[in-house]
């Protein structure tokens, strides 16, 4: 499987793309600015993007989807507790000090344990409310890969005081959902350097499980 995941925008958000590199068919997560930087890989490679998907509606990781929807024409994808974040772009740009970005549409929801397949590949979802209601982390079934958005960080986890957030919820998400998860997978959080789940587990100083 491709896989590339670089920092766009001010607040460097993690976006990745990934891939089939059989069929071409590509998947891409959270494409927050810098249309320019996401779409050279994508002719590079001669990927077709099948789907835009969003961990969660935070203008930092949409800022850049109507673009690249118009451009590669795929379906967008969003969990629907975010959608209200997704309608407050204008106030989020206004609190955050960035420009508007065009306005687009998410034209699929978001479902707790579906997939969405790329070539041979599957992306499950796991709604992990807490840092929004809508937060979703996707796992590449079969791979040893988590992409957790602001869910869940090295070292740390995503704040809760904006929108929405609510510190319980974040840390139940943690516990039941990403710590389920074979300790070898790969986590590529919202920003900032990857992790592993046993690594979190056993030191993540917000939420951490006693190693067995």
């Amino acid at each position: 499987m491709f896989r590339k995941t670089f920092p766009v925008g001010r607040f460097q958000c993690n976006c990745s793309i990934l891939a089939d590199e059989q069929t071409k068919q590509a998947i891409v997560v959270d494409p927050g600015d810098e249309l320019s930087k996401i779409l050279m890989p994508l002719a590079e490679q001669k990927f077709l993007v099948v789907a835009i998907v969003h961990t969660h509606a935070h203008l930092d990781h949409f800022g850049a989807t109507a673009d690249l929807a118009r451009v590669t024409t795929a379906k967008t994808y969003l969990h629907p507790d975010d959608n209200f974040l997704h309608a407050l772009a204008d106030e989020q740009a206004q609190l955050l000090g960035l420009a508007v970005p065009p306005q687009g549409t998410i034209d699929m929801p978001l479902k707790d344990d579906m997939s969405i397949c790329f070539g041979q590949y599957e992306l499950a979802v796991m709604h992990t409310p807490g840092h929004t209601p809508g937060s979703c982390c996707f796992h590449v079934l079969n791979e040893d890969l988590c992409l957790a958005g602001d869910t869940l960080f090295a070292g740390g986890i995503g704040r809760t005081d904006l929108w929405g957030g609510d510190e319980k919820q974040i840390v139940r998400s943690i516990e039941q959902r990403l710590y389920r998860l074979n300790g070898a997978v790969q986590v590529i959080p919202g920003h900032g350097p990857m992790t592993s789940i046993d690594r979190e587990r056993q030191t993540n100083p917000f939420v951490r499980l006693a190693s067995s």
